[in-house]
């Protein structure tokens, strides 16, 4: 299991960098599509002059992998690297008019009921509204991702007396999720706190794989 588990991690990460390598985002996309026709000649028993598309290989004639599984993961990859910045722009503009209707417009009310009538004044309460309503969902975005998160992992530790012992070590993610979480509440959530650069994820290397080995050793997840 493990000679697979390797093969499929570095699948992961081959296309999951796929972004990271290019500046330009088409060269990226190519780089995407290529492992798209690499893994359709692979389930036509093509051969590949690729270390990692070869390993694969190897692995899905083995194990006999559902090549949906595979598909739906570097289509996933493929449509992230297909948008366009024209619909980032889009998405803030709609966020902007979000916040405009729910903070710009409490702030028109406070300047009416001042007795306050001017364009200039609007303008600027229009523009601080945007501005702090674009920073309070930033503020809440990790918060409301972490509640999610801790929602899923409580769901899958519930399901654990069901799931064969076998199968519990692959399900070991769930640790570094768990530690992720943890230290992101040490830091109140705040991505850019340097303690979350420290050891692994937050924490020492040694107290990660402690962790770890304990969970293995016990077979939980």
């Amino acid at each position: 299991m493990r000679k697979a588990a390797f093969a499929l991690r570095a699948f992961n990460i081959e296309t999951a960098r796929a972004m990271d390598i290019a500046s330009d985002p088409k060269i990226s996309l190519m780089h995407l599509l290529w492992w798209q026709e690499a893994i359709d000649k692979i389930f036509a028993n093509k051969l590949i002059e690729h270390p990692i598309a070869q390993a694969l290989s190897s692995v899905i004639y083995e194990h006999k992998i559902n090549k949906g599984w595979l598909t739906r993961s570097i289509e996933a990859r493929i449509n992230d690297a297909k948008r366009e910045v024209i619909e980032i722009s889009e998405i803030i503009e709609e966020l902007e008019w979000y916040a405009e209707d729910t903070v710009s417009t409490i702030l028109y009310m406070t300047l009416q009921v001042g007795g306050f009538k001017s364009t200039a004044t609007d303008h600027a309460a229009s523009h601080i509204g945007k501005a702090s309503g674009l920073l309070l969902l930033l503020k809440s975005l990790p918060y409301h991702a972490s509640r999610s998160s801790n929602s899923h992992l409580q769901k899958a530790r519930e399901l654990a007396g069901t799931v064969p012992e076998e199968a519990r070590p692959v399900l070991l993610p769930t640790v570094p999720a768990q530690v992720l979480l943890d230290s992101l509440r040490c830091a109140h959530f705040d991505v850019f706190d340097p303690r979350l650069a420290r050891g692994i994820l937050g924490i020492p290397h040694l107290w990660y794989q402690l962790k770890l080995k304990w969970h293995s050793l016990w077979g939980k997840y």
